[in-house]
């Protein structure tokens, strides 16, 4: 790269993250006093007019300062993934505690890490609750609350509970459930949701509908339920600061702001649409498709709870501060994967342990032989 292209580089980084923490057009000169003391105004005006024509910086007024259009904030987001430092110790350590605490109640751990998220960036955070479809099923438990209602408690071997409430237009007897539901966990232990769901299901329903026709109805009733169980819920959560940030100084940016946080369905389609391989994404601007939200980004990761998927990450205006809050969100979604991938924290219904890794244990015993050998000589 030529001097003059790094140059540039350092010209526009420096412009976002002054625009980001001063809410300000930024002038040449301040770039050239605070960030870039060895180059002259001269060249920095030289560099923020060939940033203009490449439209990644815009000045609002003819005697103002530049400010970052979309396309600016794209490419500083683009530039920093080698830069991006890890969440502290003290941080990782508290999330470890915190989903080893809550290990019988796992939605309990994954509020108290969303919760932890909006403190730590100050913008809305939100949880995408785990996919089920990917998990196996352990046990159903049905229960009649009402004339017509049906509810349903799945449970995952991964310690996950789901319930759901389904109408029904036949009668069923308290007896005539409770050998439908025994069937069904004889029947279908150890499969996976998606499976149950959209093969095993309606071959059992045909098998028995010409022989018993509730329990056949009973079948696509359980069908219904876990469809509604399986398909992704937004949590939301913010701190008292999070609305005092000025583009929410107006009625008008408020409303289009909470239009977005309610089209849940376009959110999660979005991040089904990008790599799921990748540490995390950012969407923003045009991203989102619709010209009212083109304020705003979507920092985001997956994480895997005990293998099931779901998303975590923050919404907020598109001027906040990535450098700091992606590796918060990307390292959150890797500790929660990690965590309970390695055995650390074991699903509910069976004992609770603490696994070392292999690593863990090789430091222990190494520290355990320094020790021994100081105590000979």
């Amino acid at each position: 790269m030529k001097k003059s292209e790094l140059r540039e580089l350092k010209v526009i980084k420096h412009l976002v993250e002054e625009y980001i923490e001063s809410r300000e057009p930024v002038s040449s000169r301040l770039i050239c006093e605070k960030y870039l003391p060895d180059v002259s105004p001269a060249t920095i005006r030289i560099d923020l007019h060939r940033l203009e024509q490449k439209r990644l910086i815009v000045q609002p007024h003819t005697s103002a300062g530049r400010v970052p259009t979309i396309s600016g904030f794209r490419y500083y987001v683009n530039t920093l993934a080698e830069k991006l430092t890890a969440i502290s110790e003290q941080k990782e350590e508290l999330l470890r505690r915190v989903l080893v605490t809550h290990y019988k109640d796992t939605i309990t751990a994954l509020n108290f890490i969303m919760q932890i998220l909006a403190k730590e960036t100050d913008q809305l955070s939100f949880i995408a609750e785990p996919e089920i479809a990917y998990g196996l099923f352990e046990n159903l438990e049905v229960f009649k609350i009402g004339s017509g209602k049906l509810l349903f408690v799945v449970s995952l071997d991964s310690g996950i509970d789901k319930t759901v409430i389904i109408h029904c237009d036949y009668e069923i007897s308290e007896q005539q459930l409770k050998a439908l539901v025994r069937y069904v966990n004889e029947s279908l232990t150890g499969l996976r949701i998606h499976e149950i769901r959209s093969r095993y299901i309606e071959e059992m329903a045909d098998k028995e509908g010409e022989v018993n026709l509730i329990f056949s109805r009973f079948l696509l009733e359980f069908q219904k339920a876990l469809t509604e169980m399986s398909s992704y819920y937004l949590h939301f959560e913010a701190s008292v600061s999070f609305l005092e940030q000025p583009e929410f100084d107006n009625k008008e940016e408020i409303l289009r702001f909470l239009s977005l946080t309610q089209s849940q369905e376009l959110l999660v389609n979005m991040m089904h649409r990008q790599d799921e391989l990748q540490p995390y994404n950012v969407l923003l601007g045009e991203d989102f498709g619709v010209e009212a939200w083109f304020k705003y980004a979507l920092i985001y990761s997956r994480y895997e709870l005990f293998g099931i998927p779901g998303y975590l990450g923050v919404l907020a205006p598109v001027r906040m501060n990535y450098r700091k809050n992606i590796p918060i969100v990307r390292d959150m979604a890797k500790i929660i994967t990690d965590v309970t991938r390695k055995g650390m924290v074991v699903p509910a219904g069976k004992e609770f342990r603490e696994e070392m890794s292999y690593e863990e244990k090789e430091r222990k015993d190494g520290k355990r032989k320094k020790a021994e050998k100081r105590n000979r000589a």
